[in-house]
């Protein structure tokens, strides 16, 4: 019989994930899963969880929470020779790597596609040891994320980001920044720098439109050392999708990235905290498989 494990994080979707479960294992008994629920209380239970699901040669891993729980999830899948086929409940304030595979954002809905028999191979990314799925940041704005609180993502959603951003726009500088890999090198003053594996951030779905979930490329986005005014107008840029042709902003894709600085700088991964540079930023193309519409 095949296995199914649903990783279930109690305090998603404003406390309501636990709803979910008894339509989740009812789908999946009808579609021949013996169906294990696994609940989250601490951090790295989903790992864990996912670990124990790959080496027990799992099926089916269902990731039923917010991007955390994803992201948890997807790096205890990574490295296993055995990666089950991956589904996804969003519950989060965000969801981006929910919206850049088209899934259902309204969790009934979701719930629903899990009877899809169609799957999508997806890029991971790689930042030192750990794994995203979404996106890179390196800079002042990318630090600025880690003051948003719950409440104002509840309140005000994927616009909580982008309002503490422009709090920290008039008092932060740029930083000398070096970008290299065997074919390119790029030096200079930096404001923030992004590496984007799809289209989605922090709710916005046109940060990086030339990016998809499976083209085995960081589309990167250099943003030059800039005066506030234009980088109100590049905030602007990114809302339109329109960074990339702006002038301060040097675009261009790579499949490996070596990061330095002289200075010790934040970096956000997945709207998480990451290593401090020096960083390695890598692509493993078309790594898992996920359910989709």
């Amino acid at each position: 019989m095949k296995k199914a494990m649903v990783i279930v994080n109690p305090a998603s979707g404003k406390e309501e994930a636990l709803d979910y479960v008894e339509e989740i294992k009812s789908i999946l008994d009808e579609k021949g899963y013996d169906v294990v629920i696994s609940q989250t209380e601490k951090e790295l239970d989903a790992t864990r969880y996912c670990e124990d699901a790959c080496k027990n040669e799992f099926d089916l891993v269902v990731s039923l929470g917010g991007d955390g729980t994803l992201h948890e999830t997807i790096n205890g899948m990574v490295d296993q020779a055995h990666r089950p086929l991956l589904g996804i409940v969003p519950l989060g304030t965000v969801n981006d790597f929910a919206r850049a595979l088209q899934l259902p954002l309204d969790p009934k809905k979701a719930v629903q596609s899990l009877r899809s028999d169609r799957s999508k191979k997806v890029d991971i990314g790689k930042f030192n040891d750990r794994y995203f799925v979404n996106i890179v940041a390196i800079g002042s704005i990318a630090e600025a994320t880690y003051e948003v609180t719950a409440e104002q993502k509840s309140k005000f959603g994927p616009l909580a980001y982008v309002m503490e951003g422009f709090k920290t726009l008039s008092s932060k500088e740029s930083y000398p920044l070096r970008i290299e890999n065997e074919e390119k090198r790029w030096e200079g003053e930096c404001f923030l720098f992004l590496a984007a594996l799809t289209n989605s951030t922090g709710g916005f779905e046109n940060l990086s439109p030339e990016a998809k979930v499976n083209d085995g490329l960081l589309h990167c986005y250099i943003i030059k050392n800039v005066s506030v005014i234009r980088l109100a107008s590049i905030v602007t840029a990114i809302l339109k999708g329109e960074l990339k042709n702006q002038e301060d902003v040097e675009y261009f894709t790579a499949r490996h990235l070596d990061i330095h600085s002289e200075n010790e700088l934040v970096t956000n991964v997945d709207g998480e905290e990451g290593d401090p540079l020096p960083v390695s930023i890598e692509v493993k193309p078309s790594h898992i498989d996920v359910i989709v519409n």
